[in-house]
């Protein structure tokens, strides 16, 4: 029997790991699958961060727990994922959000913050989706993976901007993407991504009073920029069965602005 809308969007009882999740677009992705009904795990370096996360969630009747982890080394990965399910249970959604950028010019970019960059931004992506698909979604037969990619992802920036390791990573992550979905499809696992454009975060706040707020909202064809709920229709969309054909795809939250870059 066909589903209605409300029955497709519903995550009682599925348990969501977010990564990066202590605050900014993190947590807001946090708050979508909890009040879609997902027990959520949060995780992030800091666990004095996490705590009030977690408070933040529970205050808005969402069940949530956290662990504190470096999404950047193999070994917290693997033991983020495997106390998350011996907590929680089999994780259903994976959101691989953790992420870091870097502001250098290109001739002078240090190549310690290249590494780093692409250390959390791409390899651990990697790590982390592997080591869930082999614990939880593979022997299931069903999972949902969301990459957080970025609009620096899509084309090139304005030169002031001067971020190419952060703009080569969200790049990557977007065919990572792709390249996941096409092998795990059998498995019941989709793969997409969300390509935020500027949403007043702590890792785009310096930039954003660099460029200026009033001239890069006035830059996207609706005239702002991200707030703490635009994210959460697209992320309930590919996490639940609302999206269950829906793999390898990324789409833009960015007010237009890739439409009128070429992106």
């Amino acid at each position: 029997m066909t589903r209605t809308v409300q029955q497709l969007f519903d995550l009682t009882g599925q348990v969501a790991l977010v990564t990066g999740g202590s605050r900014g677009l993190g947590l807001q992705m946090a708050h979508a699958l909890g009040e879609a009904g997902a027990r959520i795990m949060l995780s992030s370096r800091k666990a004095e961060d996490l705590a009030e996360a977690v408070a933040e969630l529970a205050q808005a009747g969402i069940d949530a727990q956290c662990i504190a982890a470096d999404c950047a080394k193999e070994e917290d990965l693997r033991r983020l994922a495997e106390e998350t399910v011996a907590r929680m249970g089999p994780i259903d959604i994976l959101i691989n959000n953790a992420g870091a950028s870097w502001g250098a010019p290109a001739e002078e970019h240090p190549i310690a913050a290249w590494d780093k960059v692409m250390n959390l931004n791409v390899r651990g992506y990697f790590i982390l989706s592997q080591h869930v698909a082999n614990l939880c979604m593979i022997p299931r037969k069903k999972g949902r993976i969301l990459n957080i990619a970025s609009i620096a992802g899509l084309a090139g920036n304005p030169a002031e901007m001067e971020t190419i390791a952060y703009n080569t990573s969200k790049g990557a992550v977007v065919n990572f993407t792709r390249a996941l979905a096409g092998e795990w499809g059998e498995h019941g696992i989709t793969v997409n991504a969300i390509c935020p454009g500027f949403f007043p975060t702590k890792m785009a706040n310096g930039l954003i009073e660099k460029l200026g707020s009033e001239k890069m909202a006035q830059g996207a064809p609706m005239r702002r920029l991200g707030d703490d709920e635009d994210l959460k229709g697209l992320t309930l969309l590919y996490a639940s069965d609302a999206g269950k054909h829906i793999t390898g795809q990324w789409l833009a939250v960015d007010g237009g602005v890739s439409a009128i870059i070429g992106g």
